[in-house]
């Protein structure tokens, strides 16, 4: 039965390859009169006439204040200093996805090495022929500083609202000598020190790209020993089993191919899983970094009807998940599945929704968002998460040894956990939403049987919310009526007095007899609860006893552990 509804719609192999911050120049060397109007245009245009909101995370004066610093030199400096200055303006917005992009790397010089991040720790990943024994050694300091203080000072070029996205782009960029630089982290022409675990260290001189393109690298993918059948595929999306018990599909982009659509595709997902007898399904979205939310929709259809069988879905998340394939792994856990894996580039709530442009002279592309997307105010799975790192419920992060012996940490441990350690996080402390307090009541309830057919409970419904039965069936017993206009905003924060309210249409749809006055609790009712809407039962759900969890604080909203507390408290009258 369809029950869903869309809400929202290289150079060597060196990381110097992936530098997407790295924009094409203007085939000519500009001067300063081109160089202010693609300063001004950066400012009014993109940041300040485009971006919905380009000084939340830093103050107009600080722009200002950079924006002025780089009218003082554009006379002297060269064009890729003036690039760098471009990057830094940008990132002061804070915002992942708002930045200059490109790809013409030929003004850049880079150090030959590469990094790759394991776990918490850094290793070297490419370097010269005669440095090859020092492959997969930990780095400890660069240019004679600790690698996370380096990060920290890219931090003032690469746009980003979480430490993981920052992260990223430092991995992509971190043998840029230019960068280095401009940072002041390294003298001009100066080498690199690379520093090793035990004091060794590689002292490493810039080159160009066109000597860079001569040279010759070891590279850690020469001691890998082949590949995990999860590895990424050139494919947007691809499903296989990967025992009798578990079923595997990879998401890469958040883009309907050509050759098949969503829909087709999750007709033969939807064929497999019913053919087969598996307990759990990966959903990897670790290679995902965005494009449109809502093509996976008839794909969650599916595993909706798979969990509603008794499968345990599991969204595997990482530092790549970013944009809308982040938004997908909030809406899995909005299902009732758990994401395991490691903290991803996306934050759960985010500026997005990007548009292009590109700057009059230099022809520097980049993109910049266009609104706000608050998640915690649509879904529980986010509530009270706000502009961070969507974190995994279950954190499997990917061993350096594993990837040298051609194995996915990730999936190996999903293949044997046992089913009881494939949940959700329980996040006691987050805010308790309207909907997940009827999910609780529906579970003291009994968790009766009730019927959700081609219309959704309420207007604002979404149809993947794990508590939707119990919505459907709070809304026909009475308890849950929503607004006039049909909606129900089951996804904010609720108040004590809707708790109360809630409470009270429980037990009279449930026909309980509240406890007598020799039963109920002593003390008078908060002056927070004295006076307002539905005042009679919220005095009476106060005198039975129902509304008094042991750490309420009424200046307050509730927690998802103080909900589970009333809710017990009800399900005691039930029994």
């Amino acid at each position: 039965m369809k029950r869903l509804k869309k809400w929202a719609q290289g150079a060597l192999g060196l990381c110097l390859a992936a530098l997407l911050i790295v924009p094409a120049l203007a085939a000519e060397p500009m001067n300063a009169k081109q160089r202010r109007e693609d300063l001004d245009f950066l400012y009014e245009k993109v940041l300040k006439g485009a971006h919905p909101d380009a000084f939340a995370n830093t103050p107009e004066s600080e722009f200002l204040k950079v924006k002025a610093e780089i009218e003082g030199r554009l006379e002297t400096e060269t064009d890729t200093e003036f690039l760098l200055d471009l990057m830094r303006l940008t990132a002061l917005a804070g915002d992942s996805h708002t930045s200059v992009s490109g790809g013409n790397l030929a003004d850049f010089r880079a150090y030959p090495f590469s990094l790759i991040r394991r776990g918490e720790r850094w290793y070297l990943s490419a370097a010269a022929p005669e440095d090859k024994d020092l492959l997969c050694q930990e780095v400890t300091k660069l240019a004679g500083k600790p690698v996370e203080e380096v990060i920290e000072a890219c931090g003032t070029l690469f746009p980003s609202d979480n430490p993981v996205h920052l992260r990223r782009g430092f991995r992509q960029a971190c043998n840029v000598a230019d960068i280095y630089e401009y940072l002041g982290l390294v003298e001009a022409g100066e080498p690199l020190t690379v520093t090793l675990e035990g004091g060794k260290a590689l002292t490493l001189e810039p080159v160009d790209m066109e000597e860079m393109g001569k040279l010759e690298i070891a590279r850690i993918s020469d001691l890998i020993k082949g590949q995990p059948e999860t590895a990424a595929r050139d494919a947007y999306y691809f499903a296989k089993p990967l025992t009798e018990e578990v079923y595997y599909i990879q998401y890469n982009t958040c883009q309907e191919a050509e050759d098949l659509s969503m829909e087709d595709f999750a007709a033969l997902v939807a064929k497999d899983l019913e053919a087969g007898d598996y307990d759990r399904v990966l959903l990897d979205l670790r290679n995902n970094g965005g494009g449109s939310d809502g093509v996976i929709w008839p794909l969650l259809e599916v595993l909706l009807e798979a969990m509603d069988g008794g499968v345990k879905l599991v969204g595997l998340i990482g530092e790549a998940t970013f944009s809308s394939a982040l938004i997908n792994a909030v809406e899995i856990q909005e299902m009732g599945g758990a994401l395991a894996g490691e903290d991803a580039g996306g934050s759960v709530c985010h500026f997005g929704a990007v548009k292009t442009f590109s700057l009059p002279n230099s022809k520097v592309r980049g993109q910049v968002s266009s609104k706000y997307l608050d998640l915690n105010t649509l879904l529980d799975a986010a509530a009270g998460r706000g502009v961070v790192a969507l974190a995994p419920d279950i954190y499997v992060p990917q061993e350096l040894a594993d990837t040298l012996d051609g194995k996915d940490s990730l999936v190996e441990w999903c293949l044997t956990a046992p089913a009881n350690q494939l949940a959700p996080a329980n996040h006691y402390d987050a805010p308790l939403t309207r909907g997940r307090f009827i999910g609780q009541l529906y579970e003291a309830a009994g968790s009766p049987a009730v019927e959700i057919g081609e219309e959704l409970p309420f207007a604002d419904s979404f149809g993947i919310e794990w508590y939707l039965p119990a919505v459907a069936w709070a809304k026909e017993q009475g308890i849950a009526k929503g607004g006039a206009d049909g909606t129900f905003y089951a996804a904010r924060p609720i108040t004590w007095r809707e708790a109360a309210v809630f409470l009270g249409r429980t037990a009279e749809a449930l026909d309980l007899t509240l406890p007598n006055p020799a039963e109920r609790r002593q003390g008078p009712i908060p002056a927070k609860l004295a006076q307002g809407w539905k005042q009679d039962t919220v005095t009476e759900i106060w005198d039975a006893g129902l509304l008094q969890p042991s750490d309420a604080d009424f200046s307050k909203g509730l927690t998802r552990s103080q909900g589970e507390e009333l809710a017990a408290a009800l399900a005691k009258l039930i029994a």
